[in-house]
Order: C-alpha cells, then sequence, then structure tokens
C-alpha cells in the first residue's frame, strides 16, 4: 500500500501525464507501472513535442520515414501511433483487471482543426482505427467548434478524453453531447459497455490567471482567495457531475459514466503544496492526470485526508461567490483560458512539424 494506492481506494484513478519513446524503450513506464501504481497514460502536442525533439529515440524510424517521403504530419502520427500501441500493450492486463475503466492510453488530434468539427471527427476515426487497440483512448477539445465531434465519435463507439474543459457551463455542454452520444451508439447496435469516457478539466492554469488578477486588484480580500479557484472550480465540476451522472442519468443500460478527470495539476505556485490539486480533489469516480514530479510528491507526502468532493460543492459555490463579489469576471476568464489553451497546443505542434521538417529533409 502506498499513497497512490490510498487515492484510489478514495475512487481517484492516477493516469501519468506523459509518455515517450524513451520511456518506452528503457522499461521506465513498465517499472512506474509496477512501482508508482499508475494505471493509465495521457498525452498532448506539448507531451509529443518534448519527446520527439529531444534524444535519439526516434532517429531510425525518422530515418525510414524520410526513405519513404512522409510529410512532417505524416511523420509525427506515425511516430506517436507507435508509442501509443506500444503503450497501450503494457496497460493490457489493467485494462482487463477494470473492465475498461483504466488501463487507458490517450492521443490527440490536431490542435489547429478544433474548430471544424467535420476534420476533427475524420482524424478520430482515423486515429482510433490506426491505434487500433480497445483500450486507447481519443482526445477531443471541449471547444464549441468540436462538441458536435464529440457526440459523432462516441456514437461511432470511440472512447473519447474530452479535453481542455474550464468552465462548468461548457463541462455541461460536455455532459449533454456525451448522453447523445451514448444513445445514439445503442441506438445504432455498439455495444455501450466498452465505450469509455472521461472530461478533463484543467485546474492549475485557472489558478494562475485568476491569482493574477486578484494581484492587480490588491485588496486584502481578493489576495486571500489566491489559490482557491482551481480548486473550487473542480469542486463545483464534481457536484454537476453527482448531479447528471450518478443514479437516473439517461445512459442506455451498461453504459459507464463519463469520469471526470484533473488534468494540469502540477501546480504552477511554488507557494502552493505540491500535492494541492491532489489532496482536495480525491473522490469517488474521478482521474488525476499527473506529471510524474507530482506523482512522487504524493507517494513521498501523502497529506490525503479523505473524500474531498462529495460534500464539497456548496463551500466550493461560496468561493466563487467571493471572487465575483471582489471583481473577478469569471466568464471572461474561462474565454481566456479556452483560448490560450489551444494556442499553447497549436504553437507546439508547429514547433515539433517544423523540427521535424528540418529532419526529414
Amino acid at each position: 500500500m502506498n499513497n497512490i494506492s490510498e487515492l484510489a481506494q478514495l475512487g481517484t484513478s492516477t493516469w501519468l501525464d506523459d509518455l515517450s519513446r524513451q520511456r518506452l524503450e528503457s522499461g521506465n513506464l513498465k517499472e512506474i507501472i509496477s512501482s508508482k501504481s499508475i494505471v493509465g497514460v495521457t498525452t498532448n502536442p506539448a507531451i509529443f513535442a518534448t519527446a520527439m525533439t529531444s534524444g535519439t529515440a526516434y532517429d531510425a524510424d525518422l530515418a525510414a520515414l524520410k526513405e519513404k517521403g512522409a510529410s512532417a504530419d505524416e511523420a509525427v502520427y506515425s511516430l506517436a501511433i507507435t508509442d501509443v500501441q506500444n503503450a497501450c500493450d503494457l496497460f493490457a492486463d489493467i485494462y482487463a483487471e477494470t473492465d475498461g475503466q483504466d488501463g487507458r492510453v490517450s492521443i490527440e488530434v490536431d490542435p489547429r482543426i478544433s474548430d471544424d468539427a467535420a476534420a476533427t471527427l475524420k482524424q478520430a476515426r482515423e486515429l482510433w482505427d490506426k491505434v487500433d487497440r480497445p483500450n486507447a483512448m481519443i482526445k477531443i477539445p471541449a471547444t464549441k467548434g468540436s462538441l458536435p465531434a464529440i457526440e459523432d465519435a462516441l456514437a461511432d463507439g470511440i472512447s473519447v478524453n474530452v479535453t481542455l474543459i474550464f468552465s462548468v457551463s461548457r463541462y455541461r455542454e460536455v455532459i449533454s453531447a456525451f448522453q447523445a452520444g451514448l444513445k445514439r451508439a445503442a441506438e445504432g447496435g455498439k455495444d455501450v459497455t466498452k465505450i469509455h469516457s472521461v472530461a478533463s478539466f484543467f485546474v492549475s492554469r485557472l489558478d494562475t490567471e485568476v491569482d493574477k488578477r486578484l494581484e492587480a486588484i490588491g485588496s486584502e480580500e481578493a489576495l486571500s482567495l489566491r489559490g482557491k479557484a482551481g480548486v473550487a472550480n473542480a469542486q463545483r465540476a464534481y457536484a454537476l457531475f453527482q448531479e447528471e451522472l450518478l443514479g437516473d442519468n439517461g445512459l442506455p443500460e451498461g453504459a459507464p459514466v463519463q469520469r471526470p478527470l484533473w488534468a494540469s495539476t502540477g501546480v504552477k505556485n511554488p507557494d502552493y503544496p505540491a500535492t494541492l490539486y491532489v489532496t482536495e480533489l480525491a473522490g469517488p469516480h474521478t482521474v488525476n492526470t499527473m506529471p510524474e514530479k507530482t506523482i512522487d510528491a504524493v507517494l513521498q507526502e501523502g497529506g490525503l485526508h479523505g473524500d474531498t468532493l462529495s460534500t464539497a460543492g456548496e463551500e466550493a459555490e461560496k468561493v466563487f461567490s467571493q471572487l465575483e463579489s471582489v471583481g473577478i469576471d469569471l466568464e471572461d476568464v474561462f474565454v481566456v483560458l479556452e483560448r490560450e489553451g489551444v494556442d499553447k497546443f497549436v504553437a507546439a505542434w508547429n514547433d515539433l512539424l517544423d523540427s521535424l521538417k528540418q529532419r526529414l529533409a
């Protein structure tokens, strides 16, 4: 028993927020599955950009792709798909043991098409077919433009990790898309017991943006609210999850619920406890995807104090009322964060493509 195992007993699965060829080939990923009790992996454009532009692990594959005349776009997904397939194979036993709930590995659609539902759906289908592993998940951003693609992908029987969620109002739309997609899947004869989904709420980025605004306001009351928005927002989201997806949830019989996933859980402010977004977001039916540094902090420091989600909704609403009363425009915060989130992934993707173009040339 370790602190990650204790977290699992509270109902929170721990997934590693990182993947690279080096982790796979060195045996590092296999080792930390065993030693650190992680039960899944997520990736994103920034993670692949870091992995593929450092070291020599991808050199042989890049040389072969160069011989075939592959474009940078083709090369990126060829390399990423191989990594995701190999990671899926490592997690196959966990996938079987948990009836598909865990043992998951996520791969994201091109962030440059986040406002194009048709293009997003097309690529989600292609990635699902090419990875060809039942424990894969296709990450689709929760932008207005991609919401229809989320529903359509689920209706096709694709397991979806809905990413870049910041506001509870957008989360409500994600839940509706999930419910509609599962209903259509059942009507289309799909085995809904095999269709899994998570809704990825970004946590630390909210504190970064809100804290900056609180410091600009500068009052004692404003400053006292620093570091509270991220946790409160996630707790409000969990309250909506309880309301909409536990109990009478309108899902077809046998369909697993879409679990909330806490993403961006490495603290950005060194003044905050390294485990802040873990200990305060522990509870049933959840996932926390952490960078390895945060996983190590949980293992070393613990600090868990039970279920901090199931009855936290009322206090979380009070925090949001206080934020609004001191002058924080939360709707503007969410708009800014979604736009910045997409822009950061697009920038990372473009940098990766530029690097691979040079290497393929």
